[in-house]
């Protein structure tokens, strides 16, 4: 790295705290710009928290600005969860929170104390697989298998919401029960890619563990 190039980062960092300070300080009577800039530039304490990941506590300290998929890919090495666009838009990171999918990179682990966190490891393991897990490999729903872990935990998460009775954009009548249709799987499915296309393979697993279900 060029003596250029550490001057331009730290010069872009400098003005991008000194103009947050600024505009802060209008609303701020009595706090000069240059405190908040000092203040912007220092990170925050840390924090301890403890998980309940897979149904083990773990206790850890972290910078309260760590997503929750950091926290579980960097700090307890459950590296099954993969960080994909970290946007929230492939669902490469999706795990299950008290029952519900979330996913894991838009959220922020020190707000998830005590909340019951499932993530791929916790489903099943290669001598014990979950239902889904076996419906995914007896369907080839993967191609790659990047995706796979987010996919699972996803398919594992809406067909709770079907028998929970949580209608979905295309079910007709939001007071019926809803069915896993292939056109309800698919819409509730939609926020996780795949970018090898194994969509309908998805569906044929996610159907076959409904039918076990019904």
């Amino acid at each position: 790295m060029s003596n250029f190039d550490a001057t331009r980062r730290t010069l872009l960092k400098a003005t991008a705290a000194t103009g947050g300070a600024l505009a802060a300080s209008q609303f701020l009577p009595g706090v000069t710009p240059q405190a908040l800039a000092q203040g912007a530039m220092e990170p925050p304490a840390p924090l301890d928290v403890v998980l309940r990941v897979n149904g083990s506590e773990r206790r850890l300290t972290l910078d309260p600005r760590t997503t929750l998929l950091d926290a579980l890919r960097e700090h307890l090495h459950l590296t099954g969860s993969k960080k994909g666009c970290d946007q929230g838009q492939c669902g490469a990171c999706t795990v299950i929170v008290d029952g519900r999918r979330m996913t894991s990179c838009l959220t922020l682990a020190v707000m998830h104390e005590g909340h019951s966190i499932t993530t791929i490891e916790g489903l099943g393991t290669p001598k014990n697989m979950h239902p889904m897990q076996a419906a995914f490999v007896k369907h080839d729903g993967y191609q790659c298998g990047y995706c796979t872990p987010g996919q699972i935990c996803s398919a594992v998460a809406v067909l709770d919401e079907i028998r929970a009775g949580i209608p979905s954009h295309v079910s007709a009548d939001l007071t019926a029960q809803p069915q896993a249709t292939p056109v309800e799987l698919r819409e509730r499915m939609s926020g996780n890619i795949c970018r090898y296309g194994a969509y309908s393979n998805i569906v044929d697993a996610i159907t076959e563990v409904a039918g076990r279900r019904a």
